[in-house]
Parts: C-alpha cells; structure tokens; sequence
C-alpha cells in the first residue's frame, strides 16, 4: 500500500490572456498539459480552441488514473488521443497539420517504482533522498533547424521532428518514458515550460528549482518567474515572454506495509 504524501500546485494564466494549462491531481498520479496557442490568422480546421483539447484529453486521462488502471502510460495517452478525435471527427478536419496541439507530462506513483512520461516541452523533475536531482525532458523542439510556421508545420508529429499530443494516437509511443525505483524518489516536481524556464531561459540549475519549490512552494516559483519575464530585455529570448505557467510539487511519504 503506498503512503502518498502532500502535492501542491500553482496553475497560473499568462497576464495577456487565458489559461491553455491543466494540472491533475490523484492519489497516486499528477498530470500536467500545456496548449500551444495557435498563431494567429491560422486555419487549425477545428472548430475547437486549445483550452478545449486540454480539457478533453485532461478528462480522457483522468478515468482510467483515478481507476488505478495497471496499462502503461503511453497506452493510456494513445487512448486518450483517440477518443478525443473521436468526439469531434465529424465536425472538425483531423487531417489539417494545425489541429489544436497539447504538450503531456504524467508521473504514476505505485508501490514499487515511479514511472513518467514526458511529450513536448513540459519536464518531470525528481529528487532522490540523497538529494540527486534527476531531470527528464523532451527537448527535440528545441533542435529544429528553424522555427518558421512552415516547418513547425512540417516536423510536428514526424519523425526527426517533434511530438505532441493532436490527432495522431502514436505521438504517444515517442514520448521520453521510464520508471525510477520508489525508494530512490523522495520529491518529484512536473511542470510546464512557462515555470520550467526558471532554469531553461534564466539560468538557474534544476536543484535551485526545486529549492525554490520547497522552499516557498508552486506559487513561489511562478511569481519569481514572472518578475524574470517582466525584467527579460527584448531579443534575449525565444517566443514569448509571458506564458502560461503550471508547478506541482509532490512529496513522497513512506511506504507503508499491508
């Protein structure tokens, strides 16, 4: 029987506009979404916005999670995925290369190991009892060879590109997965890319984050982030300078016996 301990989580909205993220929280998971805003003045096919595909994958994901469902992960997003289509095939064009798109970041806690899966840019962090820090990341969208909306389009979903979760079921199976042994997890963080810049655009290393998250919690760390974001000279970074921003931060208790 596994001891869960506490989790914490700071869902914060960009300043400019709505929030495209979505945190979950089980007894013995965390799921953590990020929506790619459509650029502007794109056709994505679909009738739906992002914070719609968010909600519906969240939804998807959730069931079989809160069922203690023993498939593995990519399974279960593959799933998801599909049912998704699903639901709008007939009102909304699948084939179209911008379909509402969602990065996906799980972690299941179980009673003898902590299995995750990262797809797209939302990364897990954990922390073993010796306090070696661990970071599992999909960085592939981050080595395209350029970031034109013409090859964005062409290398998502596509081998030797990116993945993310859309209309396609397979995305799943290209997610960066593992488990960790339970005993060797004490603290585990799992966060979208607008609250993992801490380290990945403002130069802090991921044990600071995590300090920052024990220390003054998911809110903490999204308020520092902010306070970045405003300050940032234009032309220092790439994208946007706000984003929406999600942290949660779990502790894991002991297991317990029976």
């Amino acid at each position: 029987m596994e001891s869960w301990s506490v989790c914490e989580a700071a869902p914060d909205r960009e300043p400019a506009g709505g929030n495209e993220d979505l945190a979950l929280v089980g007894p013995d998971f965390v799921v953590v979404l990020d929506g790619a805003t459509a650029p502007r003045g794109v056709d994505s096919g679909c009738r739906h916005d992002v914070a719609w595909l968010v909600r519906r994958l969240g939804a998807e994901l959730a069931t079989p999670l809160v069922g203690r469902s023993v498939a593995p992960l990519p399974d279960l997003l593959a799933d998801a995925i599909t049912a998704v289509g699903a639901s709008h095939a007939n009102h909304c064009d699948l084939t179209n290369p911008d379909s509402p798109s969602s990065t996906v970041s799980m972690v299941r806690v179980g009673p003898d190991v902590v299995e995750h899966l990262v797809l797209a840019d939302s990364p897990v962090v954990l922390r073993a009892p010796d306090g070696r820090v661990t970071l599992v990341a999909d960085d592939r969208i981050d080595h395209l060879p350029e970031y034109t909306l013409e090859s964005v389009r062409r290398l998502r979903n596509q081998p030797g590109g990116f993945w993310v979760a859309s209309t396609e079921p397979k995305a799943a199976y290209e997610a960066v997965r593992g488990a960790t042994e339970r005993d060797q997890v004490e603290v585990f963080a799992v966060l979208s890319d607008g609250a993992s810049r801490y380290a990945e655009r403002y130069g802090h290393s991921w044990q600071e984050l995590v300090a920052v998250l024990e220390a003054s919690g998911p809110r903490g760390l999204v308020d520092r982030v902010r306070a970045y974001d405003t300050a940032a000279a234009i032309g220092s970074f790439r994208g946007k300078r706000h984003d929406d921003a999600t942290a949660v931060l779990c502790r894991l208790g002991r297991r317990a016996e029976g």
